[in-house]
Protein backbone atom coordinates (compact mmCIF):
# COMPACT_ATOMS: atom_id res chain seq x y z
CA UNK A 1 0.00 0.00 0.00
CA UNK A 2 2.79 2.55 0.81
CA UNK A 3 4.57 1.79 -2.03
CA UNK A 4 1.89 2.45 -4.36
CA UNK A 5 0.87 5.50 -2.48
CA UNK A 6 4.58 6.77 -3.23
CA UNK A 7 4.34 5.63 -6.81
CA UNK A 8 1.42 7.22 -7.14
CA UNK A 9 2.49 10.44 -5.69
CA UNK A 10 5.61 10.45 -8.09
CA UNK A 11 2.90 9.86 -11.43
CA UNK A 12 0.98 13.30 -10.07
CA UNK A 13 4.06 14.60 -9.79
CA UNK A 14 4.85 14.56 -13.12
CA UNK A 15 2.25 15.82 -14.79
CA UNK A 16 3.16 19.19 -12.74
CA UNK A 17 4.68 21.29 -15.49
CA UNK A 18 7.01 23.34 -14.77
CA UNK A 19 5.64 27.30 -15.15
CA UNK A 20 9.01 28.81 -16.36
CA UNK A 21 9.58 25.82 -18.70
CA UNK A 22 5.75 24.36 -19.52
CA UNK A 23 8.10 21.42 -21.64
CA UNK A 24 8.97 19.97 -18.07
CA UNK A 25 7.77 18.41 -15.35
CA UNK A 26 8.92 18.95 -11.86
CA UNK A 27 10.08 15.84 -11.86
CA UNK A 28 12.24 16.01 -15.22
CA UNK A 29 13.35 18.90 -13.37
CA UNK A 30 14.81 17.09 -10.52
CA UNK A 31 13.39 19.17 -8.23
CA UNK A 32 11.33 16.78 -6.82
CA UNK A 33 13.61 15.62 -4.22
CA UNK A 34 11.53 12.99 -1.86
CA UNK A 35 8.31 11.35 -1.74
CA UNK A 36 7.26 9.23 1.71
CA UNK A 37 4.96 8.34 3.88
CA UNK A 38 4.96 9.47 7.69
CA UNK A 39 3.78 7.01 10.78
CA UNK A 40 0.97 9.31 10.89
CA UNK A 41 -0.25 8.63 7.42
CA UNK A 42 0.84 11.97 5.70
CA UNK A 43 2.81 12.41 2.41
CA UNK A 44 5.72 14.47 2.77
CA UNK A 45 7.16 15.85 -0.39
CA UNK A 46 10.73 17.36 -0.40
CA UNK A 47 10.95 20.15 -3.04
CA UNK A 48 14.42 21.75 -3.86
CA UNK A 49 14.01 25.24 -5.69
CA UNK A 50 16.19 25.98 -8.75
CA UNK A 51 17.79 28.71 -7.09
CA UNK A 52 16.49 30.15 -3.39
CA UNK A 53 14.94 33.34 -5.15
CA UNK A 54 12.75 31.50 -7.74
CA UNK A 55 9.94 33.01 -8.61
CA UNK A 56 7.40 29.88 -9.08
CA UNK A 57 8.52 28.18 -5.98
CA UNK A 58 4.87 29.43 -4.96
CA UNK A 59 3.37 28.20 -7.90
CA UNK A 60 4.75 24.80 -8.11
CA UNK A 61 4.06 24.04 -4.51
CA UNK A 62 0.59 25.66 -5.39
CA UNK A 63 0.46 23.03 -8.51
CA UNK A 64 2.18 19.80 -6.63
CA UNK A 65 -0.59 20.11 -3.70
CA UNK A 66 -3.39 20.73 -6.30
CA UNK A 67 -2.06 17.12 -8.74
CA UNK A 68 -1.87 15.25 -5.50
CA UNK A 69 -4.95 15.65 -4.13
CA UNK A 70 -6.80 15.51 -7.66
CA UNK A 71 -5.28 11.84 -7.51
CA UNK A 72 -6.71 11.61 -3.90
CA UNK A 73 -3.44 11.21 -2.09
CA UNK A 74 -4.27 13.78 0.77
CA UNK A 75 -3.43 14.18 3.64
CA UNK A 76 0.01 15.69 2.62
CA UNK A 77 2.99 17.98 3.63
CA UNK A 78 5.33 20.01 1.09
CA UNK A 79 8.12 21.07 2.79
CA UNK A 80 11.20 22.77 1.37
CA UNK A 81 14.82 21.26 0.76
CA UNK A 82 17.44 23.89 0.80
CA UNK A 83 20.51 21.94 1.00
CA UNK A 84 21.74 20.50 -1.00
CA UNK A 85 21.43 23.35 -3.10
CA UNK A 86 19.87 22.32 -6.86
CA UNK A 87 22.30 21.37 -9.80
CA UNK A 88 21.13 21.69 -13.05
CA UNK A 89 22.71 17.99 -13.44
CA UNK A 90 19.52 16.42 -11.03
CA UNK A 91 17.57 17.72 -14.70
CA UNK A 92 16.23 13.84 -15.95
CA UNK A 93 18.05 12.55 -19.35
CA UNK A 94 14.13 12.75 -20.50
CA UNK A 95 14.14 16.47 -18.95
CA UNK A 96 17.13 17.03 -21.27
CA UNK A 97 15.42 15.60 -24.15
CA UNK A 98 12.22 17.89 -23.82
CA UNK A 99 14.53 20.86 -23.05
CA UNK A 100 16.24 20.09 -26.98
CA UNK A 101 12.67 19.46 -28.71
CA UNK A 102 11.18 23.05 -26.99
CA UNK A 103 13.87 24.63 -28.34
CA UNK A 104 16.00 25.12 -25.04
CA UNK A 105 19.56 24.17 -25.30
CA UNK A 106 20.25 21.46 -22.05
CA UNK A 107 22.91 22.35 -19.96
CA UNK A 108 26.28 21.54 -21.08
CA UNK A 109 28.79 20.61 -18.26
CA UNK A 110 32.51 21.22 -19.10
CA UNK A 111 31.62 22.21 -22.48
CA UNK A 112 33.56 25.33 -23.84
CA UNK A 113 32.31 24.96 -27.18
CA UNK A 114 29.68 27.06 -28.63
CA UNK A 115 25.74 25.82 -28.30
CA UNK A 116 24.80 24.53 -31.18
CA UNK A 117 21.27 26.36 -32.62
CA UNK A 118 18.03 24.13 -31.94
CA UNK A 119 16.78 25.31 -34.83
CA UNK A 120 19.10 24.66 -37.52
CA UNK A 121 22.05 22.49 -35.62
CA UNK A 122 25.00 25.75 -36.71
CA UNK A 123 27.62 26.10 -33.71
CA UNK A 124 27.97 30.17 -35.34
CA UNK A 125 26.46 31.32 -32.03
CA UNK A 126 27.31 33.96 -29.50
CA UNK A 127 25.95 34.60 -26.17
CA UNK A 128 23.83 38.00 -26.47
CA UNK A 129 22.82 37.80 -22.67
CA UNK A 130 24.28 36.14 -19.83
CA UNK A 131 20.63 36.41 -18.81
CA UNK A 132 17.55 34.96 -20.49
CA UNK A 133 13.58 34.70 -19.85
CA UNK A 134 14.58 33.11 -16.55
CA UNK A 135 18.13 33.59 -14.52
CA UNK A 136 18.76 29.77 -15.20
CA UNK A 137 19.38 30.63 -18.95
CA UNK A 138 20.80 32.52 -21.01
CA UNK A 139 20.22 34.34 -24.44
CA UNK A 140 21.87 33.19 -27.59
CA UNK A 141 21.83 33.98 -31.29
CA UNK A 142 22.96 31.99 -33.89
CA UNK A 143 24.86 34.02 -36.83
CA UNK A 144 23.41 31.44 -39.53
CA UNK A 145 19.30 31.52 -39.36
CA UNK A 146 20.20 34.82 -37.24
CA UNK A 147 17.51 33.35 -34.37
CA UNK A 148 17.64 33.72 -31.11
CA UNK A 149 17.41 30.87 -28.64
CA UNK A 150 18.20 30.18 -24.59
CA UNK A 151 20.55 27.87 -23.54
CA UNK A 152 20.25 26.09 -19.21
CA UNK A 153 22.95 27.71 -17.76
CA UNK A 154 25.51 24.81 -15.62
CA UNK A 155 24.17 25.38 -11.88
Amino acid sequence: MVATRVEAAWDALATVEDPEIPALSIVDLGIVRSVAVQSDGALTIGLTPTYSGCPATEVIHASAIQALTAAGLAPLRLHTVLAPAWSSEWISAEGRRKLAAYGIVPPQPNSDRPPACPRCASVDTDCISEFGSTPCKALHRCRDCLEPFERFKCI
